[in-house]
């Protein structure tokens, strides 16, 4: 299968969690025997933090305007399956023009990947058509979500996609492994700053930190503002590759995953980091939302917090025999069923389902109109 990708970025992981979402399932995509072109807006943010210029399991190409997106349409029309990406700069522009040069495929499918859907749905109500808009949503033959349960109905019914279907974020298992390290931290998060995720930080991570200063925190990620009032005993950390996350989550007894407010409303939207974490061996402590019992059960696999009284009990344990048992069933767990393998399989049967979907819906539109 010939696939063509037009993502956010495939090239850096600084301030996203696009990056190792692609890189991973398109690695274990390629390896099922499949071709992938990814095609890559050339910003600068991202041309100074670039830590996969030249993958080696796909090509990868730049293009500085949307016009030049026309150099790539005849193998957008030769693929098999074109599919965008959420975020991408220009996206509703860039999804018509998708949706234009996949017209000339004999039996390909056009989707959309959305490795944001509640954000997008929060967008779309308010009427911002950042990378989306609804009158482009039935043109996609795929909707690839990134949120599961109820949202893939109302993918459909509110907005005529075709086809909504889960495909939520993985794991690469073979970089996310344990790593043999120092413990430096009692509980450590990993993520770019967010103002809606912001209180929940403070709640699960910054009050615990000054109501226990013997113990040890610690804070990683991009674009946090200056005045917040940071702990003695937090340390900050503005960005860490994806090459030392598993050194990272096993440095630390326990990692904090909080998940934005619009993906706790919608619910089922497991982060990329939760499955990394995992993968490592590192025991999550989480924020509470829908549908998280479908990837890890509550108490034997991940512990659920409101508050700093949820979180400082089990940190001030000396006793890490329930850590190590959480532990290490949350990683046979998503090895069990969350890998970048799995996704790639799960994609691949997805576009397969989505060609002869659309293979019907033409048949029936040539009836009806002769």
């Amino acid at each position: 299968m010939r696939l063509v990708v037009l993502g956010l970025t495939l090239s850096s992981s600084w301030g996203n969690g696009h990056a190792t979402t692609f890189r991973a399932l398109l690695r274990a995509f390629a390896q099922r025997g499949h071709a992938v072109l990814f095609l890559e807006r050339d910003k600068p943010w991202y041309a100074a933090h670039r830590d996969m210029p030249a993958p080696d399991f796909c090509r990868l190409e730049l293009y500085q305007e949307l016009d030049d997106l026309r150099r790539w349409q005849g193998e957008i029309a030769a693929a098999d399956a074109v599919m965008v990406g959420s975020y991408v700069p220009d996206g509703v522009a860039v999804g018509r023009m998708a949706q234009e040069m996949a017209q000339g495929m004999k039996d390909g499918v056009c989707a959309f990947y959305d490795i944001d859907t509640p954000v997008t749905l929060a967008k779309l109500e308010k009427g911002d058509e950042e990378y989306l808009s609804p009158a482009l949503i039935p043109g996609y033959d795929l909707y690839c979500s990134f949120t599961g349960g109820p949202t893939l109905e109302l993918l459909m019914r509110r907005y005529d996609s075709p086809m909504a279907r889960a495909l939520y974020c993985s794991v690469d298992a073979a970089a996310y492994r344990p790593v043999e390290t120092p413990r430096r931290w009692d509980l450590s998060y990993l993520g770019t700053y967010s103002p809606d995720r912001q209180p929940v930080l403070e709640r699960l991570l910054l009050e615990p930190a000054r109501r226990a200063p013997h113990l040890r925190f610690a804070v990683a990620g991009p674009q946090y503002p200056a005045g917040i009032d940071w702990p003695a005993n937090v340390e900050r950390l503005e960005h860490v590759p994806p090459s030392a996350h598993p050194a990272f989550y096993s440095a630390s007894r326990y990692t904090l995953n909080v998940t934005r407010a619009d993906m706790v409303r919608a619910g089922f939207s497991p982060s990329v980091r939760l499955f990394e974490a995992a993968a490592c061996r590192s025991p999550v402590i989480s924020d509470r939302w829908s549908g998280i019992e479908d990837v890890l059960s509550p108490g034997t696999e991940i512990l659920l917090a409101d508050g700093a009284e949820d979180v400082l009990p089990v940190l001030l344990d000396p006793d890490d025999t329930a850590r190590d048992r959480q532990a290490e069933a949350a990683r046979r767990r998503i090895l069990a069923a969350h890998t970048a393998e799995h996704r790639a399989a799960q994609l691949e049967a997805l576009l397969r389902g989505a060609r002869r979907d659309r293979t019907t819906r033409h048949q029936a539109d040539e009836r009806e109109s002769a």
